[in-house]
């Protein structure tokens, strides 16, 4: 098959240069409006396309892929995450599923950290003061926050992204723990310092901060659900970059509000676009719009792993991103 014959449709805008490069390579329709697709929308486009190029906003679920012409060989996901595609039904349907893992590491771990920083030492506390000219002097008592060096940070999932954010913390002195579904390499924990717990609930009871790295898959769906938020220390944070559903954010909210934690970072919600309103305005929660991939470096590069997959199906050969369902 000419890769320029192929008939690309695109759910969302892109990056200027990825754009360019797909209208070059291949008959791409782009999407002017930046909308996302609704149902019937994402159903129109997989009886035309030969290629899908979707991102996390698109839910192409049986019923959408039910409706997929004979032509569509192919959803190029422009993104890491594919929870938003039921993958079991597009490879028994013999469309192949690709992704754009790898790209986003440090982007995600730089906003995780950021927020490891933030939260703690009250920063979005210390600005909202600012803007409302609420600052009458220093005190020796005032904008008291809790000091990192020394304090343990616990990671739940120590993928990629994990062991980003665990090098980032050791340069501030915290000390390193994770839970994960088996240790890391011994040679990946030496260099981390970091220490395994096979319970999670034991490790969320003994850390000061604990970041969300993990995937959302079934088994994780609120997997710090309200009994495993009860368990953490009163001056523990939560920061979440991960996946909004992995967090219960009514059992979230209700602890924030009664102090049973200390605060929270979150750049990602259950319910996106969504955000649950017990949490909006809380002082001491940081919310952010998703924006833990956002530089314009990583959507490029995103972008161009895209091409690649899109290309290297084209010529005939196996796709480097493509998704292997766990269970077919």
């Amino acid at each position: 098959m000419s890769a320029k014959r192929l008939k690309i449709i695109v759910t969302r805008r892109l990056p200027d240069p990825v754009e360019l490069r797909l209208k070059e390579l291949f008959d791409t329709e782009l999407n002017q409006t930046d909308e996302p697709m609704d149902a019937n929308q994402l159903g129109e486009a997989v009886k035309r396309a030969d290629v899908l190029v979707s991102t996390v906003t698109d839910q192409i679920d049986g019923r959408i892929l039910a409706q997929a012409g004979e032509d569509l060989k192919l959803i190029a996901q422009f993104g890491a995450g594919i929870d938003n595609i039921d993958v079991q039904s597009a490879v028994q349907r013999g469309i192949t599923v690709t992704n754009t893992p790898g790209v986003l590491t440090d982007d995600t771990a730089d906003v995780t950290m950021a927020l490891i920083l933030a939260v703690p030492r009250r920063l979005n506390e210390g600005i909202q003061l600012m803007l409302k000219g609420e600052f009458d002097g220093w005190a020796p008592t005032w904008m008291m926050g809790r000091r990192l060096t020394g304090k343990r940070l616990g990671i739940i999932g120590m993928g990629r992204i994990g062991q980003a954010v665990a090098r980032r913390a050791q340069a501030f002195g915290l000390q390193i723990h994770y839970h994960n579904r088996k240790p890391v390499a011994r040679h990946i924990e030496e260099n981390l310092g970091a220490t395994y717990w096979d319970s999670l609930d034991q490790m969320l009871a003994r850390m000061d901060i604990v970041s969300v790295n993990c995937p959302h898959t079934p088994a994780t769906f609120h997997l710090l659900n309200a009994r495993r938020i009860d368990l953490m220390k009163p001056e523990a944070f939560i920061v979440n970059t991960a996946r909004g559903e992995v967090i219960d954010e009514a059992a979230l909210a209700r602890a924030l509000k009664a102090e049973k934690i200390a605060g929270a970072g979150l750049d990602v919600f259950e319910r996106e676009p969504k955000v649950n309103p017990d949490l909006v305005g809380l002082p001491n929660v940081i919310l952010l719009p998703h924006m833990g991939s956002a530089t314009f470096e990583g959507r490029v590069e995103m972008g161009e792993k895209v091409i690649i997959n899109i290309k290297t199906y084209a010529d005939g050969h196996r796709p480097p991103d493509r998704v292997i369902p766990a269970i077919l």
